[in-house]
């Protein structure tokens, strides 16, 4: 399905700086967490994205995650050349909630968002997202996005607000528009899970109580690549299943109907 709008149009269109100050004293830094496996043909894409934003306060942390192509090259010259980078090392592939949390560990600011280096984000995702959170007194926010797929593209649409309760039924949070105050939640990690980590970290926000709110205006471009970890709809599948069986220790009946309401969101949502 194709939209009118290309992304770029959409950027270029968009309206919106903060029309009031900010009404913390204490710095608003965006910390954006970044895992780096294999990555070395869309890696300067992503980090150009962040580059790009018209929200001026943010540090971007590259955490390569043991590649076997030129991605730490990349990363270490991508840090030589802006002090706003900072490139972590793992000592050997563990996975990319393993390398996030290294991040998150590390990271200074005030706010955590997450992007992976496939994917990217259109200049205005920071500060329209920000204002938005001040204005709906918010925590934990989202936005909608753009799914390509080649030069198909389609808008992924979000609620305006979602608990977890209803998040159990399906994931309607992109991790690459997920953002959250660590002044409200304190530094929440991601489960240890090679799949569906983000969506466990949305459920483990969420249980201390409230609402993650949605701002729906797509902000990001989330690029389908063939070989990418979620790619096969079977193996998205069955992790979406261990996380309700094994990580949240769900019954099978229960976890059954949380699977059958995750499809047929995830079939209307596109």
């Amino acid at each position: 399905m194709k939209d009118d709008k290309s992304p770029s149009v959409v950027a270029a269109t968009a309206k919106g700086q903060f029309s009031t100050p900010a009404p913390w004293a204490s710095s608003e830094r965006v910390s954006v967490i970044m895992p780096v496996y294999n990555a070395e043909a869309t890696l300067a894409r992503a980090v150009a994205s962040v580059q790009a934003q018209d929200y001026p306060d943010w540090e971007l942390l590259l955490i390569e995650d043991g590649s076997r192509d030129g991605s730490a090259k990349i990363c270490a010259s991508l840090a030589g050349a802006d002090p706003r980078i900072h490139y972590l090392q793992q000592p050997q592939n563990g996975g990319a909630a393993a390398a996030r949390n290294a991040g998150m560990a590390r990271a200074q600011g005030r706010y955590l968002a997450f992007l992976d280096a496939d994917d990217e984000w259109l200049p205005q995702k920071l500060s329209h997202q920000l204002q938005f959170m001040q204005e709906q007194g918010a925590g934990f926010s989202y936005t909608g996005f753009w799914r390509q797929r080649g030069d198909q593209r389609h808008q992924v649409r979000v609620p305006a607000s979602v608990d977890r309760r209803q998040l159990l039924k399906g994931n309607v949070i992109g991790c690459l528009t997920a953002l959250y105050d660590r002044a409200h939640f304190g530094t929440v990690e991601m489960p240890d899970l090679r799949m569906r980590q983000d969506f466990a970290l949305w459920l483990k926000l969420l249980a201390q109580g409230g609402l993650a709110h949605g701002l729906d205006q797509p902000l990001a471009v989330h690029h389908v690549q063939a070989n990418s970890l979620s790619a096969p709809r079977g193996r998205a599948m069955r992790a979406t299943w261990q996380l309700y069986r094994g990580h949240l220790g769900c019954p099978p009946w229960q976890a059954a109907w949380y699977m059958s309401n995750h499809l047929v969101r995830r079939l209307f949502r596109g």
